[in-house]
């Protein structure tokens, strides 16, 4: 085993939410990533959907477990010595599969070991165990206080952020707050954020105007806000397509450092989309366009696995025509630009 020390850290995550093609939800998660010589250790893994099981939504007893099992002041919830570090976004189901791997001591030190791809009872180390990485040795006492920090942290990471709804048109914000409700992202609806008390509004992490909603009324919300002491995103939404602004307001609530998202950029123009990503990941690009009678039309364009670097994904024709924006996503970041005419530029 080597005696090199690796850093270890916490930071927060998301698993970005998302309304579906064929109308099914995948579920919004924050959670906290473990962060191993400055990487999240979730980059490690190429084409992995998961989540911690450090979950904001999980309920307070249960997360403070899930840390002092990492200190190993519990059992181990599998056989082995073998700890759940990644398991199903949706249902945390072991029998979706979870990444594990053997947490022990050694001496101050802490060693994580043997991570695997586990369904059942039991890892095969041979067959599903990513063989190359680590072992990690951390630091007692910085590991430790990493953790029991997280731990005295009002019993966990910060609750999920609603976000507030501004617009006139009624029947297109309630969908769409009906659609956010469904991943799990709060959302109210009002015309008056001046109304609202300031306790209120400090739950909020993004505000998105619609595009009937004039300057005087946009710089109104703004300043209740400001009142509030409340920093927040504000998110022009760009057309009354539920799936599109959805995308929007999952990168508004994506607060971390763009070192630590898996897509860093992208631009569309034309009959091309470019874009960038840190490291492998699957990326799922979609053009949204309203068609006759304002019907949202949406047309996959590319699903795969791709290697860090700038790459670029061509866009039919038919669905990029007229007024059209294409959304890039990967497990955990979300970025939407609208479709320029004229030739595509690289990001």
């Amino acid at each position: 085993m080597s005696a090199a020390y690796a850093t270890f850290a916490l930071a927060p995550a998301t698993r970005a939410g998302a309304v579906l093609a064929d109308g099914g939800y995948q579920v919004h998660r924050d959670f906290v990533d473990f962060v191993v010589d400055g990487r999240p250790l979730l980059f490690r893994l190429a084409d992995l959907d998961a989540v911690s099981p450090l979950a904001s939504d999980v309920p307070p007893a249960i997360f403070t477990a899930q840390v002092r099992a990492l200190l190993l002041e519990a059992e181990p919830p599998l056989p082995d010595g073998r700890f759940v570090l990644y398991g199903c976004p949706e249902c945390a189901d072991l029998a979706c599969g979870a990444v594990t791997a053997v947490i022990e001591r050694d001496g101050d030190d802490y060693v994580w070991r043997d991570f695997a791809w586990q369904t059942g009872e039991h890892a095969d180390l041979e067959r599903d165990g990513y063989h190359g990485m680590g072992p990690f040795r951390f630091h007692g006492p910085g590991y430790r206080a990493a953790l029991a920090a997280l731990a005295g942290d009002a019993g966990g990471p910060p609750a999920p952020r609603r976000v507030l709804l501004v617009g006139a048109r009624v029947a297109v914000l309630a969908r769409l707050a009906a659609a956010l409700r469904g991943i799990g992202v709060g959302a109210d609806i009002t015309q008056d954020a001046a109304a609202v008390p300031a306790e209120e509004l400090s739950g909020y992490g993004a505000v998105l105007f619609g595009h009937a909603v004039g300057e005087a009324e946009r710089t109104a919300v703004r300043r209740a806000f400001e009142r509030a002491g409340v920093e927040v995103a504000c998110v022009d939404g760009l057309a009354p397509i539920v799936p599109l602004l959805v995308a929007q307001i999952e990168h508004a609530l994506d607060r971390s450092p763009l070192p630590r998202r898996r897509l860093t950029a992208l631009a569309a123009a034309g009959t091309a989309a470019d874009l960038e990503v840190a490291s492998p990941c699957r990326v799922r690009v979609t053009a949204y366009r309203l068609g006759r009678l304002h019907r949202t039309r949406a047309h996959e364009v590319f699903d795969g696995i791709l290697e860090p670097g700038r790459h670029r994904v061509p866009l039919d024709a038919g669905a990029v025509r007229g007024r059209s924006f294409v959304v890039a996503r990967t497990s955990g970041s979300v970025l939407v630009e609208p479709v320029t005419r004229g030739n595509s530029g690289r990001p």
